[in-house]
């Protein structure tokens, strides 16, 4: 679909075909930049979304652990085990920091968990005869592992919709340059180079009349001249009394003697 509305407004001049050619150029590399970009974000994309399946897959497993160990802390310390516990907690051990990553341009969120060692290890001084600290223990590791599966998830999440709508504005981008701005801009080179053929066309007929206009005054200038030659030599003949009649002729016998010349 070509035609005004597909092309720029513009005046079809040399200086501006150089300019809507620089402009095609530039929107020819940023078309090329935004494709490899767009290529490298959904590779990037599809690794994600294979990590949040395989993470989802592993995190049904371990929430069942944690909770299976939960329930094993509760059975052999009792129900007082979480007065206790909250007790002996000051600060959370386990914390979690973000940070970003920068993939073509686009920069993700990560978050990642660490443990904090200026809050100290929970000691676990419940262990009696019903080894009541080894299961609130091993229900704390359960839980940190559920932690750190989470903190994965999340950070994968927010990774996959920061790439998501990353990946929509740059094929927005693609597709606007591929189908609107490159077809306008050659179609607007094209129609300054034949306005500028026609320019040229109309330039060279011009310049047909005007030799053609020249060879014909020429042509009449140089008759005028003969006919005034013609002219002038005629009247210098009759000055002198000088006729075609008057003349002798020498192919008729008895004509008459034409008189004598003296110098």
């Amino acid at each position: 679909m070509s035609g005004q509305g597909q092309r720029l407004t513009v005046v079809p001049t040399v200086t501006m075909l150089g300019v809507m050619k620089a402009r095609l150029v530039g929107a020819t590399r940023g078309h090329a930049l935004l494709k490899k970009k767009s290529d490298a974000l959904t590779v990037q994309f599809r690794t994600i979304l294979k990590k949040i399946v395989s993470t989802k897959e592993s995190m049904g497993e371990i929430m069942r652990n944690s909770s299976f160990a939960l329930t094993e802390a509760k059975y052999v310390a009792g129900d007082n085990i979480k007065h206790v516990v909250l007790e002996s907690v000051k600060s959370a051990s386990l914390r979690v920091r973000s940070r970003q990553e920068n993939v073509a341009g686009v920069k993700l969120p990560r978050f990642e968990h660490f443990v904090d060692h200026g809050a100290g290890d929970v000691k676990s001084d419940l262990t009696g005869l019903a080894r009541g600290g080894q299961q609130v223990q091993a229900c704390r590791t359960a839980y940190v592992k559920a932690i750190e599966v989470l903190v994965e998830l999340a950070s994968l999440q927010t990774s996959f919709l920061t790439l998501d709508e990353a990946i929509k504005t740059t094929n927005r981008r693609v597709n606007a340059l591929e189908n609107v701005v490159k077809p306008r801009l050659e179609n607007t080179i094209n129609y300054i180079k034949g306005e500028l053929d026609e320019l040229e066309r109309e330039d060279f007929f011009r310049l047909k009349k005007i030799q053609g206009y020249k060879k014909r005054e020429i042509e009449r200038q140089q008759q005028a001249a003969k006919n005034f030659v013609d002219e002038q030599y005629a009247d210098i003949s009759l000055k002198r009394g000088m006729s075609i009649n008057s003349a002798h002729n020498l192919l008729v016998v008895g004509a008459e003697k034409d008189a004598d010349i003296i110098f």
